[in-house]
């Protein structure tokens, strides 16, 4: 395939608008809907507001949001779709209210929705917001190890009830949001479930924490120092000793506590009882991807709206020429552009996988919106760093609506688990439970560097040697964890040492694949001919940019000649001449209001 030559003629940006929000059986509608809701005043940015005003103004505008809703249980809480679909409007305005939606209806109320055992709950107090809901989980020593979690539920068969404890400062429940902002709060609490000498694993409890008057006894709240982004009213939360009663526990086919303390369970291990009841991260990581897909494109608008207002001297004495006109700014901003478009579509192909999955499909469906999640987070961060950049030094001010959009992004990279360590999990997985990728046809010159689909088998090619190189890894003797000492068949922890630099390699390369394959599906049921063939010169910039980044390794593989890896960045050039012009649609496209844009100082007066 070669690229067509763009038109002329100004594209449209609702065609491309089009593809990137097409989401799932109602189309673009949910991201219409939120769009609309966010250019409220309401959600306009107050960069003089102080923490605690702004813990408030992400309460006023979670109930803004539930306001809108008919029935928030069914809207959200049961699909995670529409959720996602939230967080990428409501991140673009406030990282913070975004945050406390995903916890109050994904986790919080998610949670209580997947308890298909315990008598029915009234949930009208969390629906109506009347409470807040939470979700502890993690403690102070124990992060990406919660399974490890040490903070109890013992159950006292005199009273049918629980007595939840925190033994150590250790296991005080770390960063929930159990502050008194936004009225009174219950929350979802992870705790080992302890009958007798038995420790059954880790299970949820429903936890009221406070109420009109304050924090309820046995429970104390202390408010952590305020972090970077977008404020959350973040805590560290200790129990001394509070009883629940028997209902406060949240069963399913992972556990259910019969009234002699008799534990009935489907899943086999303590481990994956904690993981099953945890099941909610998962779409929580949706969400913290979506999360930055709503801010790198809110960026990217801005930098590029920017740049064609901003004038500076131009290369004849007394001409004033727009930043844009820059091939040294413009490129940067177009490749970031076409990332972002990648991550967008990949994004919607990871939710539909996770909506639609089978059971027997669940561990890969999971494994996929892990490894996006950490892709997308991770290049949103670039994205928002380059934008902030593109604008000098009126992007550093919080009132120009960037300076808080790369420490939210540092958040999501945390949350719902840490990128590292996720991808070290699938890693770990992909080494021997992922098939091989099949070996794609030598390079044999004659093909156009910039055809997406040569483009695409070149990526195949870097999969597969990594995947082999990782396989190879485990099995050879390395110096495991740096101490010299060697790493034996029995040295686990040597022998995944010794593999997960190719591991994490193969991650990455199978990820950049995935993305180019949901971009080349979202171009492919584009009906605008102009759009469809803009998308493809800007897949085809997209995976310049991935391959090029691997030419040493792709010449070695036969993957490129020598002629075309030389080739690649004049590739890049032409394509980058192409799209330039286009660099307005190609963000007006993304949707974001007119009303946030006109409220941002650089914009009004550049």
């Amino acid at each position: 395939m070669s690229i067509t030559p763009l038109s002329t003629s100004p594209l449209d940006p609702a065609a491309l608008a089009e593809a990137l929000f097409r989401d799932g059986p109602d189309g673009d509608y949910p991201h219409q809907h939120w769009r609309k809701v966010v250019a409220d005043e309401l959600f306009r940015h107050d960069p003089a507001a102080r923490t605690a005003d702004r813990h408030r103004h992400a309460y006023d505008r979670l109930r803004a949001v539930n306001g809108q809703l008919p029935s928030p249980a069914d809207w959200f809480a049961a699909d995670p779709r529409a959720l996602a679909a939230l967080h990428e409007w409501l991140a673009l305005v406030d990282g913070a209210a975004a945050t406390v939606a995903g916890i109050h209806y994904n986790l919080f109320l998610g949670s209580l929705l997947d308890d298909r055992v315990s008598p029915p709950r009234d949930l009208a107090p969390y629906t109506a917001l009347e409470r807040i809901g939470t979700f502890l989980c993690t403690e102070r020593a124990h992060g990406n190890d919660a399974a490890a979690l040490e903070t109890t539920a013992r159950y006292d068969r005199e009273r049918d009830g629980f007595v939840l404890h925190t033994p150590h400062p250790g296991a005080a429940k770390y960063m929930p949001n159990t502050s008194p902002a936004g009225g009174p709060k219950s929350a979802v609490v992870a705790a080992r479930l302890l009958v007798d000498d038995t420790d059954h694993g880790v299970f949820l409890f429903l936890v009221p924490l406070s109420d009109e008057r304050g924090t309820r006894p046995g429970i104390t709240v202390t408010a952590l120092p305020e972090r970077i982004g977008s404020p959350v009213d973040h805590c560290v939360t200790a129990f001394d000793r509070v009883r629940l009663p028997r209902t406060a526990l949240l069963q399913g086919p992972h556990g259910r506590l019969r009234p002699d303390g008799t534990l009935d369970s489907a899943v086999g291990s303590p481990r994956k009882r904690f993981l099953h009841a945890i099941r909610r991260v998962t779409a929580g990581k949706l969400c913290m991807s979506a999360s930055t897909l709503g801010g790198c494109r809110a960026a990217l608008a801005t930098a590029v709206r920017y740049a064609h207002l901003r004038h500076v001297s131009g290369p004849v004495a007394g001409q004033r020429v727009p930043l844009a006109a820059h091939r040294s700014h413009h490129a940067r901003l177009l490749a970031c552009v076409a990332a972002a478009y990648a991550m967008t579509f990949l994004h919607r192909a990871a939710t539909e996988r996770w909506i639609t999955h089978h059971p027997a499909e669940r561990p890969a469906a999971e494994r996929l919106v892990a490894v996006a999640k950490g892709w997308i987070t991770w290049r949103a961060r670039d994205i928002v760093t380059e934008s902030r950049e593109r604008c000098g030094a009126r992007g550093l001010f919080p009132v120009n609506g960037l300076a808080e959009y790369a420490a939210n992004v540092d958040g999501a990279i945390t949350a719902e688990g840490d990128n590292l360590a996720i991808w070290c999990k699938a890693g770990a997985e992909m080494i021997f439970g992922h098939d091989l990728a099949a070996q794609p046809p030598l390079a044999t010159g004659r093909e156009s560097t910039t055809d997406p689909a040569f483009l695409r088998r070149a990526l195949t090619a870097a999969e597969l040697h990594w995947h082999l190189a990782a396989r190879q890894d485990l099995r050879a003797t390395g110096d495991g964890d740096g101490s010299g000492s060697g790493s034996g068949a029995g040295d686990g922890l040597g022998r995944w040492n010794h593999a997960s630099d190719a591991a994490l390699a193969l991650v990455e390369a199978h990820t950049v694949g995935l993305a180019a394959d949901a971009f080349a599906a979202a171009r492919a049921g584009t009906a605008d001919p102009a759009a469809r063939d803009a998308l493809a010169a800007l897949e085809a910039l997209f995976l310049l940019g991935e391959v090029e980044a691997r030419g040493g390794l792709l010449l070695a593989r036969g993957a490129l000649t020598a002629a075309q890896v030389t080739a690649l960045p004049r590739a890049r050039r032409e394509l980058t001449a192409r799209l330039a012009p286009h660099l307005p649609a190609l963000t007006d496209a993304f949707g974001i209001p007119e009303e946030h844009l006109a409220a941002l100082p650089m914009l009004a007066g550049a």
